[in-house]
């Protein structure tokens, strides 16, 4: 495989001189499966696994490697196997916290360009739910794009465009029609060769559907949507990267039932800039925005500048990040820990 078309740059290439000098190779995860990954790379396709020295040095998930990292790898070609021995630094990375009560990272997709944040058209539609990606999407070093969805049940479109553009500034908002081949045409500018797209989105906005029709065949199973509530259900079960005919690498990825924030305050800044500079105006520089006297943000509202539902979005996301922060804080503290912990360990091995 021709490693400029899997997304490889002069980034990726000065990080990798030191390995290369060892006589070790590079792959790309294509697609991850219980700590087992499928490495795309000149040698073709690899089944590979990490080291036990890498494995034993990881701490934390992020240590491991994810769907769309540069992997430094020693293949045995005849074998089509490899092992990894280390992950090149990461250019972009989504992330989310991991559902459950544990505060941990759970890496969605690497070294991307652009996303493609899928919003399917339908009862499901939702702008605080389309914030909230925004939000990460920039945290996350990569383009976001919004596709609106399923464009053909739709029968106020502009409306809904200006709903969108309301929320996401400067972010292109493109409404397309992946079963009805309507509007593809406008995906063509960020589908170039070596540039990398990650579809993002809830279950059933239609990404198996765009997936299908960006790959020029079935690949994807496509389920209906539940009947009562217009909802979707799980198609994709894992992350995969695609490399398309026509140019570019796409990264499926199976949908998010709710999308818990992962370090994202400077894309809250991004996301949320008209309220915050509102704020830049407000009469007292610790201004809480509720009661005190010549708040800008408050004035906004009352004026119908700013919607009411989006300042109260702005509010909700801060406390998210601050209680995630206070979580982050005490994890870091028992990895620091385990981190002594296991150097210890190994002086006293190494003693005795």
């Amino acid at each position: 495989m021709n490693l400029k078309t899997l997304g490889w740059n002069q980034f990726f290439e000065e990080e990798f001189l030191k390995y290369k000098e060892q006589g070790l190779e590079v792959g790309r995860i294509a697609l991850e499966h219980k700590q087992m990954y499928r490495v795309f790379s000149e040698q073709g396709e690899l089944l590979a696994e990490v080291s036990g020295k890498m494995r034993f040095q990881a701490l934390e998930r992020e240590d491991f490697p994810a769907v769309g990292d540069w992997v430094v790898i020693q293949s045995r070609a005849e074998e089509q196997k490899a092992t990894i021995h280390a992950i090149l630094p990461r250019k972009s990375k989504f992330s989310r916290k991991a559902a459950g009560l544990t505060t941990e990272e759970q890496i969605v997709a690497t070294n991307i360009d652009t996303i493609f944040l899928v919003n399917a058209l339908n009862s499901d539609f939702n702008l605080r739910r389309i914030e909230r990606y925004i939000l990460s999407a920039w945290e996350s070093g990569a383009n976001p794009v919004i596709i609106l969805s399923k464009a053909d049940l739709c029968e106020n479109i502009n409306q809904k465009i200006e709903e969108v553009e309301s929320v996401a500034f400067g972010v292109p908002i493109l409404p397309i029609s992946a079963e009805k081949k309507v509007g593809l045409n406008l995906l063509t500018p960020f589908l170039k060769e070596g540039k990398t797209i990650a579809l993002l989105g809830s279950s059933g906005v239609g990404k198996s559907t765009l997936t299908n029709a960006l790959i020029g065949h079935q690949k994807q199973e496509v389920k209906e949507i539940r009947e009562g509530d217009d909802r979707g259900r799980h198609t994709t079960t894992h992350r995969e990267l695609i490399v398309l005919e026509q140019g570019g690498i796409l990264i499926d990825t199976p949908g998010m039932r709710e999308l818990q924030l992962w370090d994202a305050d400077e894309g809250l800044s991004q996301s949320f800039s008209d309220i915050e500079s509102l704020a830049e105006n407000c009469k007292f520089r610790d201004c809480s925005h509720k009661m005190e006297p010549g708040c800008a943000v408050q004035n906004a509202i009352f004026e119908g500048i700013l919607d009411l539902n989006r300042y109260n979005s702005y509010v909700k996301l801060q406390k998210e990040l601050a209680y995630l922060q206070r979580k982050e804080n005490q994890h870091a503290a028992l990895v620091e820990k385990a981190k002594w912990k296991q150097l210890s360990n190994s002086q006293k091995k190494i003693k005795y």
